[in-house]
C-alpha cells in the first residue's frame, strides 16, 4: 500500500457516517481532536523507537501515518502538496535546505 492508496481509502471512509467509520467519527470531532490523536501516536512511536521495540514501532508508525493523513484532511491540505514539498527538498541536500530556511527572514533558527 502507498500513501496515495491510504489517502484514497481515507477519503472513502471520511464520506461515511460517523457511526459507521472511525475516520468519519474522528473528522467530525474537529481538527483539534485529530491533531491530539496524531500527537499521541507520535509519542508512542518515539517510545517504541527509543526502547528498541521494533514490532511496536512498526505498529505505531502505521498509526502515525494514518493520523497524519487524517490531520491533513481535516486541515484541507492535500497529500499531493506535502509530497511536492518533499520532492522540492530532495533537489538539494538536507543541510543546504535547512540553511536556506534559516536564512529567510521570520524563520525559526532552531
Amino acid at each position: 500500500m502507498t500513501l496515495d492508496d491510504l489517502d484514497a481509502r481515507l477519503a472513502l471512509r471520511a464520506a461515511a457516517a460517523p457511526e459507521d467509520s472511525y475516520t468519519a467519527k474522528l473528522l467530525s470531532r474537529g481538527i483539534e481532536k485529530c491533531a491530539q490523536k496524531l500527537g499521541e501516536e507520535a509519542t508512542e512511536a518515539v517510545i517504541a523507537a527509543v526502547t528498541a521495540n521494533k514490532p511496536e514501532l512498526v505498529k505505531e508508525s502505521a498509526d502515525v501515518l494514518y493520523h497524519l493523513l487524517v490531520v491533513l484532511r481535516a486541515a484541507g491540505v492535500p497529500l499531493a502538496d506535502v509530497m511536492a514539498e518533499l520532492d522540492a527538498r530532495t533537489a538539494q541536500s538536507g543541510l543546504a535546505e535547512k540553511a536556506a530556511r534559516q536564512n529567510q527572514p521570520g524563520q525559526d533558527q532552531g
